[in-house]
C-alpha cells in the first residue's frame, strides 16, 4: 500500500511529523534503524532534561513528571505513550538504505532486522534522522583504540580508573561530574580557557567547585595529541604532557549523515552542514523531500531541540495538505 508520507527517523521530532500527518488523515509510517526515540536511549542513563515537560509535549498528550524537569526514563515512557495514543505506524529496526524517485513516487529500499529487504512507495518523504550519525573525531593517532568513547552512558564501570573527558559543553561537564562521583580520577581537557556558554546553569557551579577544590583536574587551552595504550599525550600552546590514562571520553559533538542526504539528492552547505530547504515548509531542493528536527541545523545541533523542532511536523503537513487540496 502506497504511503502518503514516509518519515525516515523515529525520534521526538519525527513523531511530531507522524502525529500531524495522522491528524489530517495522511497515511504515514516512520522508519528507523534503531528503536523508537533511539537518540534518547543513547543519552546518559541518569540524565535530566534542560527543558520543562510541557516544552517536550507532542500531539496534545500531557507529559506528567515527578519533578520540575523530566528524566531520560520519564521521556522514554512519554514518547512510547505518544506513539501508542496516536496509533503511529513505527517500523523500528528497519533501516532505510536508499530512497529513489520513480515517476510520481519515492521508492524506499529498507532492510528490516532479521528479515528480507523490502520496498515501500511513498508520495513524499521526510528526513528526520537527527545529527548524531557520526562523532566529531579528534583526528589523532590512537583514536581508534577501544579505550576512546564518543558517548557516555554511566559512570560505574570507571571506578578508580584514570579518565580524560575531552570537551567543554554540557555533555562533557555532566560526564565529568558523574565519573568523579563514581570514584574515577577525572581530568577535563578543553581547547578553550573556560567551559562553553551553553552549559546547563545548574551544573556549572558544581564543576567549577570541583575544579577549585582539586577533585577534578582540568587542562585549559589544551588538545589531545596522541592516545597511547596506558597514557594520553596532551599539547598546550607551549608545552607537552603525558598523563597516565585508562579511558578517553571524547565529548566533542556529532554530525548528521551527509552521505545519506547526498544519495537522496539533497544539497547541504559545506560550511554549516545545513541541508538546502525552505524555512517555511521545510521542503528541500528535491521536490517532495522534506527535512525536520535537528537535521535542519546542520553542524550546530544546539540550534534545534525537541521544543522547537516539534513544530516542523505541522508546517510540513500543512504544505502537503495544501497541495492535496
Amino acid at each position: 500500500m502506497r504511503l502518503d508520507l514516509a518519515i525516515v527517523g523515529a525520534g521526538p521530532c519525527a513523531l511530531a511529523v507522524g502525529v500531524a500527518a495522522r491528524e489530517v488523515g495522511l497515511r504515514a509510517a516512520l522508519f528507523d534503524r534503531g528503536c523508537l526515540v533511539q537518540s534518547l536511549v543513547d543519552y546518559p542513563t541518569y540524565m535530566t532534561f534542560f527543558s520543562t515537560p510541557e516544552r517536550l509535549e507532542i500531539g496534545g498528550v500531557p507529559f506528567v513528571v515527578a519533578d520540575a524537569k523530566p528524566t531520560r526514563r520519564e521521556a522514554l515512557s512519554y514518547y512510547r505513550a505518544v506513539a501508542t495514543r496516536h496509533e503511529l505506524d513505527v517500523r523500528a529496526y528497519e533501516d532505510v538504505v536508499r530512497v529513489v524517485l520513480e515517476n510520481d513516487a519515492f521508492r524506499l529500499e529498507t532492510r528490516p532486522r532479521g528479515a528480507a529487504p523490502r520496498e515501500t512507495l511513498a508520495s513524499a518523504v521526510v528526513l528526520a534522522t537527527g545529527a548524531l550519525a557520526h562523532p566529531n573525531r579528534l583526528g589523532v593517532p590512537g583514536e581508534d583504540s577501544s579505550k576512546v568513547l564518543h558517548a557516555f552512558r554511566e559512570a560505574h564501570p570507571y571506578w578508580r580508573q584514570d579518565v580524560i573527558v575531552v570537551g567543554g559543553g554540557s555533555s562533557a561537564v555532566e560526564a565529568a561530574l558523574e565519573l568523579y562521583r563514581a570514584g574515577a580520577h577525572v581530568t577535563v581537557v578543553h581547547f578553550e580557557d573556560q567551559f562553553d556558554r551553553g552549559v546547563k546553569p545548574w551544573i556549572l557551579p558544581d564543576i567549577v567547585n570541583r575544579i577549585d577544590d582539586g577533585s577534578i583536574a582540568v587542562r585549559w587551552r589544551t588538545r589531545v595529541e596522541e592516545v597511547r595504550p596506558d597514557a594520553v599525550v596532551l599539547r598546550s600552546e607551549d608545552s607537552e604532557e603525558e598523563l597516565a590514562n585508562d579511558w578517553v571520553f571524547a565529548m566533542t559533538g556529532w554530525q548528521p549523515d551527509h552521505a545519506f542526504l547526498r544519495d537522496v539528492g539533497v544539497r547541504s552547505d559545506a560550511e554549516t552542514g545545513i541541508p538546502e530547504h525552505d524555512p517555511e515548509t521545510f521542503e528541500t531542493n528535491v521536490p517532495g523531500v522534506f527535512v525536520a528536527g535537528v537535521l535542519t541545523a546542520g553542524f550546530d545541533a544546539n540550534k534545534v531541540f525537541i521544543e522547537n523542532g516539534r513544530d516542523h511536523g505541522e508546517a510540513i503537513v500543512a504544505e502537503l495538505t495544501r497541495r492535496r487540496a
